[in-house]
């Protein structure tokens, strides 16, 4: 088990960054579904740090190429803000370990992916598209879970490689959000915010991922 799990992690790995750097457009395709993957985490990350700090969400849009939007009202703005980059982050890291260690929770984990995609395009309507994609992403998912032995290794890919990507989007990905936190938050300006959020996306993948192997 502990080697399995080493050449796992060492294939995903290398797959992704093969995909990411030597790919070309064919790996944009084929990495197509984690950039989808994380702009939901991204924009789920938003709306969920509403919801934590008393606030309401009003829609939520993922595009087809890869952008998105979440509406909100109320709530802690900061953490609104936040939830996007590290929450996406955070979410990730809880896929990987999942796909990782947790056999058992591996299929009700994508099942209940699943549901929560269906119901976020549903509950917080903003677009025959968005919700279309959301619904297509959720079908692929309990397809696995039910129809392939494969739970796992899903779980595992799709949240190292959101992660990965997540980390190397860091000056890209969060620009606008980073623009309005040194704006509410203050304190430091948006390029400081921005390496202080990578610090934490970084240290957080590292500890999750040492403490997946430790023992191994």
């Amino acid at each position: 088990m502990p080697k399995q799990l080493h050449f796992r992690l060492l294939l995903f790995l290398m797959v992704y960054l093969i995909l990411k750097y030597m790919g070309g457009s064919f790996g944009a395709l084929v990495l197509y579904p984690v950039t989808l993957l994380v702009t939901i985490l991204h924009e789920f990350g938003h709306a969920l740090g509403a919801l934590l700090s008393g606030g309401k969400v009003e829609g939520l849009q993922i595009n087809p190429d890869g952008s998105g939007y979440t509406i909100t009202r109320g709530g802690s703005a900061g953490l609104v803000l936040v939830g996007g980059y590290l929450g996406s982050a955070i979410l990730g890291n809880v896929l990987f370990r999942i796909g990782a260690k947790h056999h058992r929770l591996a299929q009700g984990t994508l099942i209940t992916m699943a549901v929560l995609m269906a119901l976020i395009g549903l509950i917080w309507f903003e677009s025959f598209t968005s919700t279309g994609i959301l619904w297509a992403f959720a079908a692929s998912l309990v397809f696995f879970a039910l129809k392939t032995t494969w739970d796992q290794d899903v779980l595992m890919f799709l949240g190292l490689a959101a992660v990965l990507y997540i980390i190397q989007d860091f000056n890209v990905g969060p620009s606008s959000d980073l623009a309005m936190y040194e704006q509410v938050v203050g304190l430091f300006p948006a390029q400081i915010w921005m390496y202080i959020w990578l610090a934490v996306a970084v240290l957080m993948s590292f500890w999750n991922a040492r403490n997946t192997f430790r023992g191994y």
